[in-house]
């Protein structure tokens, strides 16, 4: 058998039963229109007997037991049933008569005759009713019925008939709430499969029948409660009386032999998709609905009523029988429509995966298929691409003459292992937004050499712990192009130490001594002193201390707390009663081991670290750490250790006396460990630099000769020329009109923090311009008249209160933010007395502005980079939306 690759697998996630809402709007949303009005009716009903159903299902529930056991008694013989079954809860506790006398638990199962009759169903009588009505046919009998007798059938074939039983009461409650069969069709022909080996299948259809008529007695005085609980009953009754039904195969030949079947109760739990077949017999709105869904199937799209689109000759030849279904496919697929929405935007490779999707219903299955559909698009283009596939004998079998064809998804047909992921991707409507083709790229990975994939995707097998991982991290999707990794796949592991050995478990190369290039062996010597003395340490008490804490390095991966260690293990080390394979044994048993890598992991990563830790290598390969996963999953996690620690490897590698090594490590593992900062000197790769004075304590550093007018001339410079990347508009010649221009819109930019259009600002700024033009003012003036404006009123000083006006003016004429809380005092008052024009006049003639700025320069941002005085607040200003935030930038007190 060929291993083949999987194309990955969308997210795991279980099929769900169909429900009644559920069903009903799939049906209309695959068929891109409104409900209809008896599917609304139908909703509406099953919502208004909601509570009903649920009453329903809440009463099966409670009386289940009672119900198995009168079924039981109807089917066994010569025991008590209700023994087998769990003891009801003690309000709803039974009572066992016989003749209308009550007896004892203990009497009624010695007996084995006693009936079971619950309290409200009327005492006394309704127990003699129900004495007779066990006896009474509640159906017809099958031919072949006979008791089976308990005492030969035994203790554990009762316990799973009754656990059989409860199943199928089970999944009628469960269909009666869902209001859809769908959930007994699919399970109980599961379930007969299992019976008809097991038990036998007459005496289960008896069982039904009894409990049938025992569920119907609790609904007596509801009609329609029995109606419906009679309705469920038939479903099941029938669904187990018919035979089982066969596998559905996959109808067309393929080299591939991984799932080419499907069985039918999975079928039967899909998702209900309608399948619509162009019959000359139908009427005219049946025939608009197939040629609706001709329409779905091929562009994706209801094109009638979503674009007003139709193809009305084709329509009309189709449905008065001149073409058939497969013809008007073809016409579909030709139209220029289809050539503009799915072929022309998209390379071949990409036409053709979704050109078998509208025909085929399907993804492309191999290589060797999309080779050979990609040679017929490259020669003769999409008309011959088309021919092919609607004139191939997959299309003849699955949909003939007559069938529009569907997405033959999950549950409508046996799917291949090989390209399971892009198949439900293809299937999704957002596919044709997305131009990649997915199996150009998936068949090509298939061919990818293994050192760069990983068994659950892409990856070198990044850390040495993470062979078994599911997932490399949580907070990635595992990829969608595994490798073809199975239990002979090996890892590649690097010996430390010099020579390299054979890694295959070798027992030869097992002992041998790493030397001075690999790890540091730990080992004690334990030998019996002469005469009749107890066993000596041959080193000294600092020595066995070494190797105490080179094994708690070595377990644990780091030195514990003084109330971690074990001391009663160490004593015992030390006075030679257990060796040092023992030692090791009982750390890895003690519970601060069990919390750091048994507890909080999951059982593969854990026998990973484990193994790590007291075999001193990662595991080889899926075979080894299956056996691990056999053992954890059986036995547990002490049983794990016990396997490590007594393996004739680590009794070869290490046997009694020494502290396990690391004797193997990964590629990548290696790459890690010796890449680092910390160990580029050990590698020789460090280099002696010679020391250095950095350039900002350089530049820090004042010298004693320095001036005070120099220190003073120093801080008021800020930052350099070089640095500063402000471009500054200087008015320099009133007869360059263009660069007039520039500056003036530079200005509205600065004042306004927008440019100003001419129809916006209409005449207002049209004679400051002018004037400007003319020479009869300055550029400061006309900074000026913009301030004093009515747009600069409207929008700068109505709408805030007078601190954010006067951050906002120094921004916008003198380049900064209010230094301290006493320039904004000052401002302030000036604000109070002399209004908005006073405010402006006072910062265009300060010494500040005349400094910075002069007659002819536009204001500009004036520290944009560090160091520069009030450095911040600017930042803070500059990068604030004005229109969006009121928040002040050097508020009056610290907010709380």
């Amino acid at each position: 058998m060929t291993l083949k690759a999987s194309g990955g697998s969308v997210v795991a996630r279980p099929q769900l039963y169909q429900t009644l809402p559920v069903a009903t709007i799939s049906q209309a949303e695959q068929q891109d229109r409104y409900m209809s009005k008896g599917e609304l009716q139908e909703l509406v009903s099953f919502f208004n007997s909601g509570g009903k159903r649920i009453a329903i299902a809440e009463a099966l529930t409670r009386y289940s037991e009672l119900i198995v056991s009168q079924a039981a008694n109807r089917i066994f013989t010569g025991g008590s049933p209700l023994s087998y079954l769990e003891r009801p809860p003690e309000n709803d506790a039974p009572q066992m008569t016989m003749g209308g006398e009550v007896m004892d638990a203990a009497a009624a199962t010695k007996l084995g005759t006693a009936t079971y009759v619950d309290d409200d169903g009327g005492g006394i009588f309704e127990g003699l009713r129900s004495i007779f009505s066990v006896g009474t046919p509640t159906g017809p009998i099958p031919p072949g019925f006979r008791p089976i007798n308990v005492s030969r059938y035994g203790p554990s074939n009762m316990q799973k008939s009754l656990r059989d039983m409860s199943w199928f009461l089970r999944y009628l409650s469960y269909a009666i709430v869902a209001g859809d069969p769908n959930i007994i069709s699919v399970n109980v022909r599961g379930l007969r499969e299992i019976i008809e080996n097991a038990c036998s299948t007459a005496a289960t259809i008896v069982a039904i029948q009894t409990m049938r008529f025992a569920a119907l007695r609790y609904f007596r005085s509801d009609e329609e409660a029995s109606e419906i609980v009679s309705q469920y009953f038939d479903v099941l009754l029938s669904e187990f009386k018919a035979p089982t039904p066969s596998n559905k195969l996959r109808q067309r030949p393929s080299n591939d032999q991984q799932g080419l079947e499907l069985p039918q109760i999975y079928f039967n739990a899909a998702e209900r998709r309608p399948k619509f077949a162009m019959k000359p017999g139908l009427s005219i709105l049946e025939k608009q609905a197939v040629v609706k869904a001709a329409y779905r199937q091929v562009f994706e799209r209801d094109i009638t009523r979503a674009y007003s689109l139709n193809l009305s000759d084709l329509e009309s030849k189709v449905k008065n029988g001149e073409i058939s279904m497969k013809e008007f496919i073809r016409r579909l697929c030709k139209s220029p429509l289809y050539r503009k929405n799915f072929f022309e935007p998209y390379i071949n490779s990409r036409a053709l995966e979704l050109a078998f999707r509208h025909i085929l219903g399907r993804a492309p299955s191999s290589r060797e298929e999309v080779q050979e559909y990609f040679s017929v698009v490259s020669k003769g283009g999409l008309a011959a691409l088309v021919d092919a596939l609607v004139d191939s004998r997959e299309y003849a079998d699955y949909f003939g003459e007559e069938t529009v064809p569907y997405l033959r998804g999950l549950g409508q047909e046996a799917q291949e292992c090989r390209n399971w992921g892009p198949q439900f991707d293809l299937f999704n409507y957002s596919a044709p937004f997305r131009k990649v083709p997915q199996f150009i790229t998936l068949f090509a990975a298939y061919d990818q050499p293994l050192p760069d994939q990983h068994v659950y995707g892409s990856g070198n097998d990044p850390l040495e712990i993470q062979f078994g991982a599911i997932f490399p991290k949580e907070t990635r999707n595992p990829d969608a192009t595994p490798a073809f990794f199975n239990k002979d796949t090996r890892r590649i592991l690097i010996r430390r130490g010099a020579g390299i050995d054979n890694q295959l478990s070798n027992p030869a190369a097992r002992p041998k001594a790493p030397g001075s290039l690999g790890p540091k062996v730990f080992k004690l010597d334990q030998v019996p002193a002469t005469g009749n003395t107890q066993a000596s340490v041959r080193f000294s008490e600092s020595s066995t201390q070494a190797v105490i804490n080179a094994a708690y390095r070595q377990v644990f991966g780091r030195d514990l707390y003084d109330g971690q260690r074990l001391k009663t293990a160490e004593i015992k080390l030390e006075n030679g009663e257990i060796t040092i394979r023992e030692f090791i044994r009982s750390l890895a048993k003690s519970e601060v081991f069990r919390k750091m890598y048994w507890s909080s992991l999951y059982v593969m990563k854990a026998v990973e670290y484990i193994h790590r830790r007291l075999l001193g290598r990662p595991t080889y390969g899926r075979q080894e750490t299956n056996k691990y996963f056999d053992i954890c999953a059986k036995k547990g996690f002490y049983a794990l250790v016990d396997a490590i620690i007594d393996s004739q490897e680590y009794n070869d590698a290490f046997g009694e006396d020494t502290i396990p090594y690391e004797r193997y490590l990964t590629p990548a593992g290696l790459s890690m460990r010796t890449m680092r900062a910390t160990t580029m000197a050990d590698r020789g790769m460090a280099q002696n630099m010679p020391e250095s004075t950095p350039r900002f304590v350089e530049l820090g550093q004042v010298n004693s000769d320095r001036s005070q007018p120099d220190l003073q001339m120093r801080v008021a410079q800020g930052v350099s020329r070089q640095r500063q990347e402000t471009k500054i508009f200087k008015l320099t010649n009133l007869a360059d009109k263009p660069a007039l221009k520039v500056i003036v819109q530079a200005a509205y930019r600065q004042i306004f923090e927008r440019d100003v259009a001419p129809y916006v600002v209409q005449n207002e700024f049209t004679a400051l311009e002018s004037k400007l033009s003319n020479g009869e003012i300055n550029l400061k003036e006309f900074i000026e008249g913009l301030g004093c404006s009515q747009l600069y009123l409207r929008e700068f000083y109505a709408p805030y209160p007078n601190t954010k006006v006067i951050e906002l003016g120094t921004k916008h004429f003198l380049g900064r933010a209010p230094v301290d809380q006493s320039e904004i005092r000052k401002y302030n008052q000036i604000l109070a007395t002399q209004g908005l024009r006073g405010f402006i006049q006072e910062m265009l003639s300060s010494p500040e502005y005349a400094e910075c700025f002069g007659e002819d320069t536009v204001p500009y941002r004036r520290f944009p980079t560090l160091p520069a005085a009030n450095f911040p607040n600017t930042e803070r200003l500059y990068n604030q939306l004005t229109k969006q935030n009121k928040e002040l930038v050097v508020p009056s007190f610290e907010p709380v």
